[in-house]
């Protein structure tokens, strides 16, 4: 289970302010990639604050409604959309999403815990922690945030473009959504870069509308 301990650390060399960044959506063959940072109070407790992952969502969006009506919890979320994606990498989106995501803080930042490996080029000293997401408290925090404020936005995108089953896997690509595809090509949140998009035909012409 998450907790503190990485944080304490960071406090015991003089760093105060400590942010846990997580992203969520790498993998999805559609909608944006999610980032959130999330700068938690020492004392703070949840029950249940795990790595979303782990969490059912119902739970999940319990905590997120915590997490984000707590006043001494600073978070910030950040997405990287499709065509951001296609354009520099599914790579480089994330870690672009993930420092608006700490600059959108608004607040100096002593340190950021970072889920996975170091980030290259990152505007703030920081540590990649591999597993973050199930050793530090913020991390935890920000898998929570980034994954159900993606999730809202693809069930969001679901009316929009209702032959997908956007609300139901969430861009993953499960049988449904390889098989919408197929007889309905990709739409505009598609990431064309990633396959199997990209060996469909992109959807134009007088039929745009199937994909509204």
């Amino acid at each position: 289970m998450p907790d503190f301990s990485l944080e304490a650390t960071c406090w015991s060399r003089g760093l105060k302010t400590v942010a846990g960044i997580d992203e969520a959506g790498r993998g999805p063959l559609a909608g944006p990639v999610s980032a959130a940072a999330v700068i938690l109070p020492s004392g703070f407790t949840c029950v249940g604050l795990d790595d979303s992952k782990r969490l059912s969502e119902k739970r999940r969006e319990s905590i997120f409604e915590i997490l984000t009506a707590d006043p001494d919890v600073r978070w910030s979320l950040a997405f990287a959309e499709p065509d951001e994606i296609d354009s520099i990498n599914i790579l480089r989106a994330t870690h672009a999403a993930m420092a608006r995501a700490a600059l959108g803080l608004g607040t100096r930042i002593d340190h950021c815990l970072i889920d996975g490996l170091a980030v290259p080029g990152f505007p703030m000293p920081h540590d990649g922690v591999v597993k973050g997401d199930g050793k530090s408290l913020s991390i935890a925090a920000a898998s929570v945030i980034a994954k159900v404020a993606r999730d809202r936005r693809m069930r969001k995108h679901a009316l929009e473009f209702p032959h997908y089953g956007f609300d139901r896997h969430k861009g993953y690509g499960t049988k449904a959504h390889l098989e919408a595809l197929r007889r309905h090509g990709p739409c505009p949140i598609h990431r064309r870069s990633f396959q199997p998009v990209s060996q469909l035909e992109l959807w134009s012409g007088p039929d745009d509308t199937e994909c509204a």
